[in-house]
């Protein structure tokens, strides 16, 4: 009888041991973080969908370092993290999930303190695909340098990855931001102010002015904190004098601001404006980039000195329009030798369809053209 309810017993022991299912595999195949061994990084790792950026400071040896690199649970990476290799020219990492079925490569560049350009044209873009099969343009500019003659890339950043979450099939010249062969030279930069459609008043962002600046869009925080999804600025160790280029503007033509509902209302009487400033700040441990909260504050205590279009300049402006504006230096702000020297100031560039679109207000269809930007420097 012992027996018996022995073999019952371990019958059902193996009968629920049988039931229980093990955890599926991970799916997800994302560089969570990056590090390099020794105190080589001037800033944060630029970690974003596709690419990663790694700024070094001014003295470092690019052409043998060994990135190493954190990923999501399970996931594998080739070249394995750890391996040295010449970062010359950007290098590309191939990340597959625990699962085996998702891979995603990543292109990692290395920038020193000093590797952007001073003008732009806006004459490169490439096509960033989304996961519903459309596509949106992301700026970019290469330069050389002169110590090693190396290709430097820089890719400025927008609002697009966010809009795609309401506009995923569509294609590039759908977005709030695209390029367009209507330059005042070449091609340009059009940013344009669009409704996020159906998806977008469900979460109370109901229109996306079109935008590019110099930075990063944080999409995985875009819906939560949107201020603090743009992120701007860029080593920079020159000291700007001046900021230039050419816009031309166009406001749309009913102006609405989002009201305690959550909801777009119209202002009757207020015509939309557009924004393009440059901004020179000092970067800290607390503070490594600006965000829309706290961009052009008269109170933070980083900026050091701001190029701004005027309030009439941020009119209607039809017709392609040169401006050259000062950096001016805000009261007491003065520049640290050996910070400057240390490469620990930035410098980011930003433009705007709405001036206000980062609380979502202005007009839908209002049109902001901007080409042959320059930063001349003392």
């Amino acid at each position: 009888m012992r027996a018996i309810n022995w073999l019952m017993t371990l019958a059902v022991m193996l009968a629920t041991v049988s039931c229980i299912k093990k955890e599926p595999l991970n799916a997800e195949c994302d560089i969570i973080a990056v590090t390099l061994p020794g105190d080589v990084l001037n800033r944060a790792p630029i970690i974003e969908n596709d690419k990663v950026t790694l700024i070094v400071k001014n003295h470092i040896n690019i052409s043998d370092l060994a990135p190493e690199f954190e990923l999501t649970p399970g996931a594998t990476i080739v070249p394995p993290s750890g391996t040295a290799r010449d970062f010359t020219d950007p290098q590309t990492y191939v990340v597959t999930s625990e699962d085996g079925e998702w891979s995603k490569t990543y292109t990692v560049t290395v920038q020193s303190n000093n590797a952007i350009n001073l003008k732009y044209g806006f004459e490169d873009v490439k096509l960033a695909k989304t996961s519903q099969g459309g596509s949106y343009d992301e700026f970019f500019d290469v330069s050389i340098n002169e110590t090693t003659n190396r290709k430097d890339t820089m890719f400025w950043a927008s609002g697009n990855p966010g809009f795609a979450l309401t506009n995923g099939t569509a294609g590039a010249d759908s977005y709030p931001t695209f390029q367009t062969s209507d330059g005042y030279k070449g091609k340009c930069v059009e940013m344009i102010t669009r409704s996020t459609g159906p998806w977008g008043a469900m979460v109370k962002k109901p229109l996306a002015a079109g935008n590019l600046f110099i930075g990063k869009f944080n999409v995985t925080i875009a819906v939560a904190s949107p201020l603090q999804a743009t992120q701007f600025g860029t080593p920079f160790t020159n000291i700007p004098r001046y900021f230039s280029g050419y816009y031309r503007y166009t406001p749309g033509e009913v102006y609405q601001k989002l009201n305690d509902a959550g909801k777009l209302e119209t202002v009757e009487g207020k015509v939309d404006e557009c924004n393009i400033y440059a901004v020179f700040f000092e970067s800290t441990a607390d503070m490594e980039w600006l965000d829309g909260s706290n961009v052009l504050s008269d109170d933070n205590p980083n900026i050091i000195a701001v190029a701004r279009l005027s309030e009439e300049q941020r009119q209607s402006t039809p017709d392609w329009t040169y401006f050259r504006l000062p950096f001016v230096f805000r009261q007491g702000a003065t520049i640290d030798p050996e910070k400057f020297a240390n490469g620990r100031y930035s410098i980011t560039v930003v433009m705007s369809s709405s001036i206000d679109g980062d609380y979502f207000a202005g007009a839908v269809g209002s049109t902001l053209l901007v080409d042959e930007l320059e930063i001349t420097c003392l």
